[in-house]
């Protein structure tokens, strides 16, 4: 099914345009275009219009990623986070 084939590539290459992901499951756009709108409506996807400039060209579409892929937390110290002074000798 290809809703399942759209996740699946959403997790393994992150965020991406639906012109990106048509050509990598090599659908036509306009399936790809229907099926991301059910999904997103149905809470799995996030997606937002995006205008990209690609050597001087614009380019306009939508970007999708999970809705559920969060960024893993950063490394090391959390901002407002207070260091003990080090100690003297």
């Amino acid at each position: 099914m290809l809703y399942a084939s759209i996740i699946a590539y959403l997790k393994t290459s992150g965020e991406q345009s639906e012109a990106e992901i048509a050509k990598a499951l090599q659908q036509p756009m306009k399936l790809i275009q229907g099926h991301i709108s059910q999904l997103s409506s149905a809470g799995e996807v996030i997606c937002c219009k995006v205008t990209r400039y690609v050597d001087g060209k614009m380019f306009e579409g939508t970007s999708c990623r999970l809705s559920c892929n969060l960024p893993p937390p950063a490394r090391g110290p959390k901002p407002g986070a207070k260091r003990k002074p080090a100690q003297q000798i």
